[in-house]
């Protein structure tokens, strides 16, 4: 039997758990995975590289999930520091270079899985390559960033005001470094409103960072190495520089290759992952998904979706089936005490799209006021006029204030505006069911929207208009003569009229051999 080969670009996130999801529905003489990742590991959180440079992780080791070699363990062969360089969609070939021999070769396969993820913003600035400047992207660069900040610079600037460079910011501080932090816009954290930004450059400056917002980079200033940077407000020394203006997704490969990209510049894909081209799929941060809120083709790039997107299309090409609904693009961070969130649209993010919309902000405290320890807490809520519908909400408080985002990203799930046919759970819902994580998981959709092992609910109106008009009734269930009985075998319940009886819950069961009476009502 010929083995179905199947290729995964990409060593992180959503390329691994693919493979993994893929290996565990399919064994290695059924299908063959070779991932190939340009940098030296595989499966790391990317989130925590500013804290190991910091020094709050000592160890980089508990950044890795799993080695090459545990992924060999499971026959997956993941090779490191092999660089793919082209695509042959015709030809099914990935041409891949190593980077440790300096050779390069062709792979066939026959399911190819694109996760390349995304890459930093890198602007036309003068001295953006200078040694000293320093990108956090893969796991390397993290590495790379502690050991200059263990050299002992002087000074620090942060370009880009970001969860990136927040992040990059607190780790410098945290160290002892005086640092500056450069953002072009007038707050920091773009995907806040002004209003709840300004909270965080407000704690931004608590902390001993000198903040410039309104301030675009001119040029990165040096000979051998960096020594300032140059903005339109003036210039600021430093001997160590750290990138934080964001990423967009990479997809040199997949562009080249003619892939087809979406309108918001990543690879198109379906539900399931797979894109318009045969035997090719895409997840994580260089793949398009659906706002559950807008309905529009967004992109993020957060390791929870590039987890989700990779299982999702591990199991279907392991043979299941799955489907990603969208995203709603929850997000959370820490700049020192001050906690921030958000999920959904921001009122930025809503003008575009024509929708009228009301926005409260309420300032409170995480616990109450007069009890020690309370620490002050702003929430704003934004909700369509009218229908009341939950738009996005944004929270910037400390002692937890940012866990309490839950509660306005699980309210999608259940709002009845958004709730699939025949009341069905909505699409967070069923992203946890599709996705393998929770119950009912890999379980194809009957007709009608329902799960094998979840019954058929039919909408109201069928109901009241089913024999017996009876609740529990089932439209498919035996008749009898001229009434009806439904499948578990009870009469429905007559309806209730001036004098009538209560009727029980239970209803009572048919005589054995009898035929029951007339319809009630």
């Amino acid at each position: 039997m010929t083995r179905t080969r199947m290729v995964v670009i990409g060593g992180d996130a959503a390329g691994m758990s693919a493979a993994s999801q893929a290996r565990r529905r399919r064994p290695a003489d059924d299908l063959a995975i070779v991932a190939f990742e340009r940098g030296p590991h595989t499966s790391y959180s990317a989130c925590g590289m500013p804290y190991y440079a910091s020094g709050m992780v000592d160890d980089w080791e508990r950044l890795v999930v799993r080695t090459p070699e545990q992924f060999a363990a499971r026959e997956i062969d993941a090779r490191v520091r092999h660089q793919v360089e082209g695509i042959d969609l015709d030809r099914g070939l990935v041409r891949v270079h190593d980077l440790e021999r300096g050779r390069a070769f062709d792979e066939p396969w026959d399911v190819l899985v694109v996760a390349t993820g995304a890459e930093p913003v890198r602007p036309a600035v003068p001295g953006i390559d200078l040694p000293g400047v320093h990108g956090l992207t893969i796991l390397q660069d993290g590495l790379d960033l502690r050991h200059a900040i263990e050299a002992g610079p002087e000074r620090a600037v942060v370009i880009g005001g970001g969860y990136i460079g927040l992040e990059a910011a607190e780790a410098l501080v945290y160290r002892g470094i005086p640092t500056a932090l450069v953002e072009r816009g007038p707050e920091v954290m773009h995907t806040l409103d002004p209003d709840m930004g300004a909270l965080v450059s407000q704690a931004l400056r608590d902390a001993g960072v000198e903040l410039h917002s309104n301030e675009k980079v001119e040029a990165i200033e040096g000979d051998d190495r960096v020594r300032a940077v140059r903005t339109a407000g003036g210039t600021l020394p430093a001997d160590l520089v750290v990138l934080g203006m964001g990423t967009r997704p990479n997809v040199t490969l997949a562009r080249e290759a003619g892939v087809a990209l979406g309108p918001s510049g990543a690879i198109e894909v379906g539900p399931r992952m797979q894109t318009r081209h045969e035997g090719v799929w895409s997840a994580g941060d260089c793949a398009e998904t659906r706002h559950l809120v807008s309905g529009h083709p967004v992109n993020y790039h957060l390791g929870t979706i590039a987890n989700k997107q990779g299982r999702v299309c591990g199991i279907n090409v392991g043979g299941g089936y799955a489907t990603f609904p969208g995203a709603l693009g929850t997000a959370v961070t820490q700049v020192w005490p001050v906690e921030v969130a958000r999920t959904g649209l921001s009122e930025t993010e809503l003008r575009p799209l024509g929708l009228e919309y009301e926005a409260v902000t309420v300032d409170s405290t995480t616990r109450a006021g007069y009890f020690p320890g309370a620490a002050p807490i702003r929430i704003k809520v934004i909700a369509e006029r009218r229908s009341g519908r939950l738009l996005g909400a944004q929270i910037v408080g400390k002692e937890g204030a940012a866990k309490r985002i839950d509660v306005f990203a699980t309210h999608h799930a259940v709002e009845p505006h958004d709730r699939g046919r025949h009341g069905q759970p909505g699409p967070l819902l069923r992203t946890a069911v599709l996705a393998g994580v929770g119950p009912g998981a890999d379980r194809r959709p009957q007709g009608g929207g329902a799960h094998r092992g979840h019954p058929r609910r039919l909408p109201l109106r069928e109901r009241l208009s089913a024999p017996g008009r009876g609740r529990t009734a089932r439209r498919d269930g035996p008749r009898t003569g001229r009434g009806w009985t439904p499948r578990c075998g009870r009469r429905p319940a007559p309806s209730r009229r001036a004098g009538a009886r209560r009727p029980s819950r239970c209803h009572r069961p048919a005589a054995p051999g009898t035929t029951p009476g007339p319809r009630p009502g």
